[in-house]
């Protein structure tokens, strides 16, 4: 625990879950259903609940049955239920129609705003005595004999200076004697406890993928409520992973999102560039003619699978959801994983309360690998990586191979042979790009990408994203790569001023940020660490999100 000369105000709980996504809001509310005398806390750093959930999102029902099997009758806002499947392989100019994988089939699915689902799944703990404090970012765990008792929410009112600045409050501190991390993917705490615990020894790398979403609003002549849309190919390149979403649903809303490995090796390459230039296919120009974008933003994803999941105990707690790693990539859902993980957690929690407080809720990993969840997991497991060994044609004939003759049964696991931020050639070695200028219809810019976003920090106060070694910006990013992190982030957060001058230095727009993490996951030496900023800062992603 970090020293501070204020004395902090401290509340006892018997769990702290951080987080307010799927995963954190389901392992409250399971708590609260197993144990209701436990008194539960849940600490969310967007501005309120859902502020910061990015997702597609086609929603699996499956988890939400066990949790609340009568969602319907209280009004859960899963209200656009799938009518159609689309799988499609495009060329530049032309799109081909392919059979839809059976992991990708959608009936009895709906699509709908993650963030919505989010506000309506904490309604429903806060009717169970759960209490929700969003717009605190927890920024510290709080550790005493070897054993996390909780987290520390982090101080407002610091200068950029790291001063006190007029309105400085301390941070407060919310103790428990276990802490459910549900921080979603590349949590900030997470990333300490994993390596404060060791959870990674001997487990593959975490492998992951940039989604860049749009929200339009289109005519209702053009409207197809329920039409599943996916892609691969083009624009991307034969070695690259990465595909799209198209998804109809609602009141004329249509939700478009463009993903890409970051295990990608060109450092020229932009995942927001592509995502632009896919708009302009003629198969999916169509979608948006006549309609208005309304909403952006990004967010990373874990795509490691199985093979990739961490240790999930530490003294005094366990990881939950997409901070664990429980995306199901074939299937492209995460949702009722995220929030089966975390109603497992919550029932060993419930049972380490009872049983006098061990020092880790030993019963969740049982509890898991009994469960459908690492079952789907596991007949899934090698075809994320089939891609990252074979490319784009051989992963799609291994995946055919793997999913209709092996049926997931496999006698062999493929891994995970390297980190993200390994990959990428030297910048004299890969061939540039040539992105489009955005004509500001469909396509479009960074920055009127992130003003849509609603993204706003409070300017004064120490940048979130900091560097270990500022100079490595330019002796190792800019001279061997050319600062792939101006065409890797999303925001334009990063900026190189003074090339023209001889004198390159990166300028970080810190403002800027949509806490995608990307930053963090793919320098080239892990030079950059974003940490959490303060509470409430950040995108504030509308409830068609």
């Amino acid at each position: 625990m970090a020293e501070t000369e204020s004395p902090r105000e401290a509340m006892e709980f018997d769990v702290v879950v951080v987080g307010a996504g799927p995963s954190g809001l389901a392992a409250a509310i399971r708590l609260r259903q197993l144990a209701p005398e436990a008194t539960v806390c849940v600490v969310e750093k967007g501005s309120e609940v859902g502020a910061h959930i990015l997702s597609g999102a086609v929603v699996e029902p499956r988890a939400l049955d066990e949790l609340i099997p009568d969602w319907r009758e209280q009004g859960a806002p899963l209200t656009t239920p799938v009518t159609e499947d689309r799988f499609l392989f495009l060329t530049a100019g032309r799109a081909f129609r392919l059979p839809t994988p059976p992991q990708m089939h959608n009936a009895g699915n709906h699509v709908a705003s993650l963030g919505n689902v989010c506000r309506w799944l904490a309604g429903r703990a806060e009717a169970l005595g759960v209490e929700i404090y969003p717009g605190f970012a927890a920024a510290e765990p709080l550790e005493e004999d070897g054993r996390i008792v909780g987290v520390a929410t982090g101080d407002v009112g610091i200068t950029r200076e790291g001063e006190r600045g007029p309105g400085y409050q301390p941070g407060m501190e919310l103790r428990a004697a276990y802490t459910i991390l549900a921080e979603g993917c590349r949590g900030s705490l997470t990333k300490r406890l994993t390596e404060r615990f060791g959870l990674r020894a001997g487990i593959d790398p975490q492998t992951y993928a940039l989604g860049v979403k749009e929200l339009w609003e289109i005519p209702p002549e053009r409207h197809r409520p329920g039409l599943v849309e996916h892609s691969v190919g083009w624009p991307l390149d034969g070695a690259t992973y990465g595909g799209s979403w198209l998804y109809h649903w609602g009141e004329n809303l249509v939700s478009c999102g463009f993903v890409v490995g970051l295990d990608y090796r060109n450092p020229w390459l932009s995942p927001f560039e592509e995502m632009q230039r896919f708009k302009t296919h003629p198969a999916m120009r169509r979608h948006f003619e006549g309609g208005r974008r309304i909403g952006y933003g990004a967010r990373a994803l874990s795509e490691g699978g199985l093979q990739s999941i961490p240790r999930l105990t530490f003294p005094g707690g366990c990881l939950v959801g997409d901070t664990a790693g429980f995306l199901n990539v074939p299937k492209i859902k995460g949702t009722h994983t995220a929030m089966k993980s975390g109603m497992l957690a919550a029932e060993a929690v419930a049972e380490a309360l009872a049983a006098g407080r061990p020092a880790e809720p030993a019963g969740y990993l049982p509890r898991l690998r009994a469960s459908w969840l690492w079952q789907e997991l596991q007949a899934v497991r090698n075809i994320r990586p089939a891609f990252a060994r074979f490319g784009l044609y051989g992963g799609i004939v291994y995946a055919a191979l793997d999913t209709y003759l092996l049926r997931g049964r496999a006698p062999w696991t493929f891994h995970h042979a390297h980190r993200d931020n390994e990959t990428l050639q030297p910048a004299d070695q890969a061939p540039p790009i040539a992105y489009p200028k955005p004509d500001g219809t469909l396509t479009f810019d960074r920055l009127s990408s992130v003003f849509i976003s609603n993204t706003n920090h409070e300017e004064n106060q120490p940048a979130h994203l900091k560097l270990r070694d500022p100079g490595r910006a330019i002796t190792v990013n800019w001279a061997r790569y050319r600062s792939p992190e101006i065409r890797y982030c999303p925001a334009a957060v990063y900026e190189i001023v003074g090339a023209e001058e001889g004198a390159p230095r990166l300028q970080i727009n810190a403002q800027n940020c949509v806490h995608c993490k990307t930053c963090d996951i793919k320098d080239p030496t892990q030079n950059i660490d974003w940490v959490t900023p303060e509470g409430g800062g950040g995108p504030n992603y509308p409830g068609g999100m």
